[in-house]
């Protein structure tokens, strides 16, 4: 079992900035993707960024790139995302997730860990 705590959610303006972290324990290893999904109200759970083993293949949905950036801290087994020019369309829950398989994906079947999410809101 790999164990999943997401932190640094809030509320933050239109154009703010907030970095999520997860801390993975339990049966971790340094060679798993980790990812980030998010679900608004009354949305499906959408595919946000993703980052394979190495740190060097990254994935991220249309509606993010070049605002949020993934990154992962290998000794603290971490894995961040910083979130800049925020839209009131970014408001939802963020959940971190592993996959044992590395596929770096955007489907969240890939995934085989779940944390608890953390809230997100930005406000206009």
């Amino acid at each position: 079992q790999v164990q999943l705590v997401e932190s640094g959610g809030g509320l933050v303006q239109a154009g703010g900035s907030l970095r999520l972290s997860c801390s993975a324990s339990g049966r971790t290893s340094s060679t798993y993707a980790m990812g980030w999904f998010r679900q608004a109200p009354g949305k499906e759970r959408e595919f946000v960024a993703a980052i394979g083993w190495s740190g060097r293949i990254t994935n991220y949905a249309d509606s993010v790139k070049g605002r949020f950036t993934i990154s992962r801290d290998y000794a603290k087994n971490t894995v961040y995302l910083q979130m800049n020019s925020l839209k009131p369309e970014d408001t939802a829950v963020y959940f971190c997730t592993v996959d044992r398989a590395n596929r770096v994906s955007g489907f969240d079947g890939a995934y085989d860990y779940w944390g608890q999410g953390t809230q997100v809101t930005v406000s206009s």
